[in-house]
């Protein structure tokens, strides 16, 4: 039998098997910025319904995600993972933010390229629709520039993904889900397979209704 996945919204009990995800995903990823069980408890408690997790068909999780409400003032995008975050404690969620901020999405290395993530990101955007938010940013963690940080500049690298001419494994995928670049955070994470750089992306809702 093909092994089924759901994705539901992650519930307290499921904390130390979603810090598991997470260390499996970032492996690279400095310990003050990985999100542990205690941090996923919080999570869930101040916005529940932005938090969610891929289960197999025994309950085992597999991958998650982590999201807030937030405003965003598009000129002056520039920031820290760690700070938009409040330190994983998700203590920024503003309740009445007009977009959705991608915080985290992991998935365990034996689950990828199976189009888990696609499934996560499809419920965060029906989260999107459903409460009538502008879009989504988030920091795309620029996975594959530390391997030519030598040899170009992470404007050239963002450039060259734009145009198809090299493969980001984080960048690259979520711009063929429909994400666009829109620039380049310099001092994101504290993280040496990215030089601690990402891409400031958005998705938005097209199905947005002013009020």
């Amino acid at each position: 039998m093909p092994e089924t996945f759901t994705v539901v919204n992650s519930t307290p009990a499921m904390a130390d098997q979603l810090e598991a995800v997470q260390r499996a995903s970032f492996p690279t990823l400095a310990e003050e910025e990985i999100m542990t069980a205690a941090h996923y408890r919080a999570q869930i408690e101040r916005f529940a319904e932005g938090q969610f997790a891929i289960i197999t068909g025994d309950g085992n999780v597999v991958g998650c995600s982590t999201d807030f409400r937030t405003t965003i003032d598009f000129d002056n995008y520039q920031h820290r993972y760690i700070d938009a975050v409040d330190h994983n404690w998700l203590g920024n969620h503003n309740p009445n933010g007009d977009w959705l901020y991608g915080a985290d999405i992991g998935i365990l290395p034996n689950y990828r390229r199976r189009g888990l993530a696609r499934l996560l990101y499809n419920a965060r955007r029906d989260l999107i629709r459903r409460l009538n938010l502008r879009g989504h940013v988030a920091g795309g963690m620029l996975k594959g520039y530390g391997r030519v940080k030598d040899q170009m500049s992470v404007e050239t690298y963002v450039e060259k993904l734009k145009r198809g001419e090299m493969f980001d494994p984080t960048v690259s995928v979520q711009l063929k889900t429909g994400w666009e670049i829109h620039g380049i955070l310099h001092d994101y994470v504290d993280d040496p397979s990215c030089d601690n750089k990402a891409a400031f992306i958005i998705w938005r809702n097209p199905e947005y209704r002013a009020q």
